[in-house]
Protein backbone atom coordinates (compact mmCIF):
# COMPACT_ATOMS: atom_id res chain seq x y z
CA UNK A 1 0.00 0.00 0.00
CA UNK A 2 1.40 3.79 -0.76
CA UNK A 3 2.31 5.50 2.07
CA UNK A 4 1.44 9.17 3.36
CA UNK A 5 2.76 12.22 1.22
CA UNK A 6 2.99 15.66 3.41
CA UNK A 7 2.98 18.42 1.21
CA UNK A 8 4.74 20.88 3.60
CA UNK A 9 4.29 24.99 2.37
CA UNK A 10 7.70 25.78 3.63
CA UNK A 11 9.51 26.95 6.82
CA UNK A 12 9.85 23.22 7.38
CA UNK A 13 11.62 22.14 11.12
CA UNK A 14 9.97 25.07 12.78
CA UNK A 15 7.89 25.47 15.48
CA UNK A 16 4.05 25.18 14.34
CA UNK A 17 4.93 22.04 12.66
CA UNK A 18 3.54 19.76 15.10
CA UNK A 19 2.66 17.02 11.98
CA UNK A 20 6.15 16.27 12.10
CA UNK A 21 5.68 13.94 15.15
CA UNK A 22 3.34 11.85 13.54
CA UNK A 23 4.93 11.32 10.40
CA UNK A 24 7.94 9.85 12.18
CA UNK A 25 6.83 8.07 14.98
CA UNK A 26 6.93 4.48 12.96
CA UNK A 27 10.70 5.15 12.13
CA UNK A 28 13.56 6.14 14.34
CA UNK A 29 15.48 7.58 11.15
CA UNK A 30 14.82 10.07 8.72
CA UNK A 31 16.35 10.11 5.21
CA UNK A 32 16.72 13.75 4.18
CA UNK A 33 17.54 14.52 0.81
CA UNK A 34 18.76 18.30 0.21
CA UNK A 35 19.22 18.76 -3.51
CA UNK A 36 17.49 21.60 -3.54
CA UNK A 37 19.65 23.34 -0.93
CA UNK A 38 22.84 23.02 -3.04
CA UNK A 39 23.73 26.84 -3.22
CA UNK A 40 21.42 27.67 -0.03
CA UNK A 41 23.72 26.47 3.02
CA UNK A 42 22.32 23.60 3.27
CA UNK A 43 24.79 23.11 6.58
CA UNK A 44 22.40 25.11 8.27
CA UNK A 45 18.96 23.85 7.20
CA UNK A 46 20.28 20.22 8.40
CA UNK A 47 21.56 21.16 12.08
CA UNK A 48 17.94 22.67 11.97
CA UNK A 49 16.67 19.27 10.95
CA UNK A 50 19.06 17.39 13.67
CA UNK A 51 17.96 19.31 16.19
CA UNK A 52 13.89 19.31 15.64
CA UNK A 53 13.81 15.86 14.86
CA UNK A 54 16.18 14.60 17.62
CA UNK A 55 14.07 16.59 20.21
CA UNK A 56 11.33 13.72 18.70
CA UNK A 57 13.76 10.88 19.80
CA UNK A 58 14.99 10.65 15.92
CA UNK A 59 17.76 10.52 14.16
CA UNK A 60 18.55 11.97 10.85
CA UNK A 61 20.70 10.43 7.72
CA UNK A 62 21.48 12.76 5.07
CA UNK A 63 21.56 11.67 1.38
CA UNK A 64 24.39 14.08 -0.21
CA UNK A 65 23.04 14.16 -3.68
CA UNK A 66 24.00 17.78 -4.73
CA UNK A 67 24.56 17.20 -8.63
CA UNK A 68 23.25 15.22 -11.29
CA UNK A 69 26.29 12.93 -11.17
CA UNK A 70 25.64 12.44 -7.22
CA UNK A 71 22.00 10.99 -8.20
CA UNK A 72 23.40 8.78 -10.58
CA UNK A 73 26.29 7.67 -8.69
CA UNK A 74 24.54 7.17 -4.87
CA UNK A 75 23.55 3.66 -4.09
CA UNK A 76 19.46 4.01 -4.49
CA UNK A 77 18.74 1.22 -1.90
CA UNK A 78 19.55 3.68 0.41
CA UNK A 79 16.16 5.38 -0.62
CA UNK A 80 13.97 2.64 -2.02
CA UNK A 81 14.85 1.14 2.09
CA UNK A 82 13.79 4.53 4.05
CA UNK A 83 10.71 4.21 6.17
CA UNK A 84 10.77 8.56 5.72
CA UNK A 85 12.03 10.57 3.24
CA UNK A 86 12.18 15.00 3.86
CA UNK A 87 12.91 16.76 0.60
CA UNK A 88 13.33 20.66 1.90
CA UNK A 89 12.37 23.60 0.48
CA UNK A 90 15.47 24.99 -1.90
CA UNK A 91 15.53 25.46 -5.91
CA UNK A 92 12.68 23.67 -7.57
CA UNK A 93 15.16 24.44 -11.00
CA UNK A 94 18.13 22.76 -9.03
CA UNK A 95 15.89 19.91 -7.47
CA UNK A 96 14.39 19.09 -10.69
CA UNK A 97 17.63 18.99 -12.80
CA UNK A 98 19.34 16.88 -10.26
CA UNK A 99 16.40 14.06 -9.49
CA UNK A 100 14.96 13.53 -13.19
CA UNK A 101 14.82 10.33 -14.66
CA UNK A 102 17.05 8.62 -12.21
CA UNK A 103 17.63 5.76 -10.45
CA UNK A 104 17.45 8.02 -7.11
CA UNK A 105 13.67 8.90 -8.03
CA UNK A 106 12.71 5.60 -9.07
CA UNK A 107 13.63 4.17 -5.89
CA UNK A 108 12.32 6.93 -3.64
CA UNK A 109 9.07 6.43 -5.46
CA UNK A 110 9.53 2.78 -4.58
CA UNK A 111 9.94 3.40 -0.78
CA UNK A 112 6.71 5.18 -1.40
CA UNK A 113 4.59 2.91 -3.02
CA UNK A 114 6.18 0.11 -0.46
CA UNK A 115 4.28 2.27 2.67
CA UNK A 116 6.99 4.62 3.15
CA UNK A 117 5.98 8.31 4.81
CA UNK A 118 7.87 10.99 1.90
CA UNK A 119 7.41 14.62 2.94
CA UNK A 120 8.39 17.24 0.29
CA UNK A 121 8.26 21.30 1.46
CA UNK A 122 7.64 24.12 -0.05
CA UNK A 123 9.63 24.57 -4.01
CA UNK A 124 10.06 20.90 -3.07
CA UNK A 125 6.49 20.03 -2.95
CA UNK A 126 5.79 22.19 -6.44
CA UNK A 127 8.08 19.88 -8.43
CA UNK A 128 6.48 17.11 -7.71
CA UNK A 129 3.77 17.83 -10.11
CA UNK A 130 3.37 17.44 -14.05
CA UNK A 131 2.30 21.33 -14.01
CA UNK A 132 5.12 23.02 -11.53
CA UNK A 133 4.48 26.50 -10.81
CA UNK A 134 7.03 28.77 -11.33
CA UNK A 135 7.18 30.64 -7.82
CA UNK A 136 8.79 33.73 -9.14
CA UNK A 137 5.82 34.96 -11.53
CA UNK A 138 3.00 32.50 -11.40
CA UNK A 139 3.11 30.82 -14.40
CA UNK A 140 3.87 27.09 -14.96
CA UNK A 141 6.67 24.94 -16.00
CA UNK A 142 7.57 21.49 -16.40
CA UNK A 143 8.22 19.59 -12.63
CA UNK A 144 8.96 15.65 -11.97
CA UNK A 145 5.64 14.02 -12.88
CA UNK A 146 4.95 12.81 -9.90
CA UNK A 147 1.41 14.56 -9.32
CA UNK A 148 -0.69 14.65 -12.37
CA UNK A 149 -3.92 15.47 -11.20
CA UNK A 150 -3.09 18.86 -9.35
CA UNK A 151 -0.72 21.15 -8.54
CA UNK A 152 0.71 22.88 -5.62
CA UNK A 153 1.84 26.09 -4.85
CA UNK A 154 3.82 26.51 -1.51
CA UNK A 155 4.03 29.56 0.85
CA UNK A 156 0.68 30.42 -0.05
CA UNK A 157 -0.01 33.05 2.67
CA UNK A 158 2.90 35.10 1.22
CA UNK A 159 1.81 34.89 -2.27
CA UNK A 160 0.30 38.39 -3.95
CA UNK A 161 -3.48 38.82 -5.26
CA UNK A 162 -1.74 39.23 -8.92
CA UNK A 163 0.52 36.01 -8.98
CA UNK A 164 -3.17 34.10 -7.66
CA UNK A 165 -4.66 35.54 -10.58
CA UNK A 166 -2.11 34.93 -13.05
CA UNK A 167 -1.96 31.63 -12.23
CA UNK A 168 -5.35 30.91 -11.97
CA UNK A 169 -5.75 32.54 -15.71
CA UNK A 170 -3.29 30.29 -16.99
CA UNK A 171 -3.69 26.94 -15.53
CA UNK A 172 -5.15 23.79 -17.81
CA UNK A 173 -8.93 23.57 -17.59
CA UNK A 174 -10.36 21.21 -14.21
CA UNK A 175 -6.55 21.10 -12.57
CA UNK A 176 -7.09 22.41 -8.74
CA UNK A 177 -4.48 24.55 -7.36
CA UNK A 178 -3.90 24.25 -4.16
CA UNK A 179 -2.01 26.74 -2.06
CA UNK A 180 -0.49 25.73 0.65
CA UNK A 181 0.41 28.00 3.87
CA UNK A 182 4.05 28.30 5.82
CA UNK A 183 4.12 25.45 8.86
CA UNK A 184 1.06 23.50 7.14
CA UNK A 185 1.00 20.77 5.72
CA UNK A 186 -1.86 19.35 3.26
CA UNK A 187 -1.64 14.63 4.00
CA UNK A 188 -2.07 12.35 1.68
CA UNK A 189 -3.15 8.99 3.78
CA UNK A 190 -3.12 6.11 1.80
CA UNK A 191 -6.62 5.66 1.60
CA UNK A 192 -6.84 8.53 -0.81
CA UNK A 193 -8.38 11.09 1.83
CA UNK A 194 -6.63 14.57 2.71
CA UNK A 195 -5.84 16.00 5.86
CA UNK A 196 -4.48 19.87 6.90
CA UNK A 197 -2.50 19.96 9.70
CA UNK A 198 -0.19 22.98 11.13
CA UNK A 199 -0.21 26.41 11.72
CA UNK A 200 -1.82 27.82 8.59
CA UNK A 201 -4.52 26.66 6.12
CA UNK A 202 -4.98 25.59 2.34
CA UNK A 203 -6.73 27.42 -0.50
CA UNK A 204 -8.42 25.60 -3.67
CA UNK A 205 -9.04 26.91 -6.61
CA UNK A 206 -10.47 25.03 -9.97
CA UNK A 207 -11.69 26.93 -12.69
CA UNK A 208 -11.58 30.22 -11.32
CA UNK A 209 -13.47 28.80 -8.53
CA UNK A 210 -13.01 28.43 -4.50
CA UNK A 211 -13.15 24.74 -3.44
CA UNK A 212 -11.52 23.04 -0.63
CA UNK A 213 -10.00 19.81 1.00
CA UNK A 214 -12.79 17.45 -0.40
CA UNK A 215 -12.78 18.65 -3.80
CA UNK A 216 -9.16 17.04 -4.11
CA UNK A 217 -8.55 13.99 -5.98
CA UNK A 218 -7.96 11.02 -4.12
CA UNK A 219 -5.50 9.74 -6.46
CA UNK A 220 -1.97 11.79 -7.15
CA UNK A 221 -1.43 9.78 -10.15
CA UNK A 222 -3.83 7.03 -12.04
CA UNK A 223 0.10 5.48 -13.03
CA UNK A 224 1.49 5.44 -9.53
CA UNK A 225 -1.55 4.68 -7.74
CA UNK A 226 -2.47 1.62 -9.88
Amino acid sequence: MNGTLALVGGAEWTEGCSFDAALVADTDEVLILPSALAYENPGLALARAEAWFGALGKTIRVLDVYRRADARAIDPAIAAEARCIYVPSGSPMHLRSVLKDTPLLDAMVTAWRNGATVAAAAEAAAVLCSHMVDLRGGAFTVGLDLITTMTVIPRSNVWSHDKWHRTVQLAPRSLPLVGVDEATALLHHPDGTWEIQGVGGIRVVIDGQTGDVTNLPASLNPVLDS
